[in-house]
């Protein structure tokens, strides 16, 4: 999708997400492999924490619109209904924005973690859409926590990964093996950036 097929959305940024919502309703899942199995430490439970207490919006609001419209077409094969779409969109780019993740490479791993099932549950017992084990919840004192509450999901997922991006110096690759619990291999990483650069990569 360009820019320029949204002329009037540029035009009135008051009214781009409105122009944005009736542009996704006029638009026409098996487990996967479990994620974050790797046990927990004190500083990783602390960052969990931490992104749970607090809350966030967009920084940039105009461009977070545009980019719900560029990826919500992207999207609409496997979230057909448009308001689930946009509320899963929306989430993925503040929660990723939080920890300092491109949105793109969080719906990647999405992708192959759950195929947007946001109720997936894997063999091992990972759930929603990034595939979260459960036992997180104990680890960091919120057992109540819903993790197949789509924001709530995501801010585990997103944190988590951030976690082990820094704990690997930033080789996505490796901090991909952990967040799958495949250390020393890179098949995991592989189907993220193979999904990454087909479906969500942006110029």
């Amino acid at each position: 999708m360009t820019w320029t097929a949204f002329p009037r959305l540029y035009a009135n940024r008051g009214h781009l997400l409105p122009a944005l919502l009736a542009f996704c309703l006029l638009a026409a899942p098996s487990s996967l492999p479990a994620s974050t199995q790797q046990p927990p430490d004190p500083e990783l439970r602390k960052v969990l924490s931490d992104a749970i207490a607090t809350a966030d919006t967009f920084e940039d609001q105009f461009a977070a619109e545009v980019w719900l419209v560029d990826m919500s077409t992207r999207l609409q094969n496997k979230v057909p209904d448009p308001a689930e779409r946009i509320q899963i969109l929306k989430a993925v780019h503040i929660e990723a924005t939080r920890a300092r993740l491109p949105p793109e490479l969080v719906l990647a791993i999405i992708e192959v973690e759950s195929n947007f099932d946001r109720f997936a549950i894997s063999e091992a017992g990972a759930r929603g859409l990034m595939q979260v084990m459960p036992f997180w919840l104990e680890e960091i004192g919120r057992p109540d926590d819903n993790l197949f509450h789509i924001r709530t999901n995501l801010r585990f997922g997103c944190q988590i990964l951030s976690y082990y991006l820094k704990q690997e110096g930033g080789s996505k690759t490796r901090a991909l093996a952990r967040y799958n619990g495949s250390v020393g291999k890179t098949w995991y990483p592989r189907r993220v950036f193979s999904a990454w650069n087909k479906r969500w990569y942006r110029q």
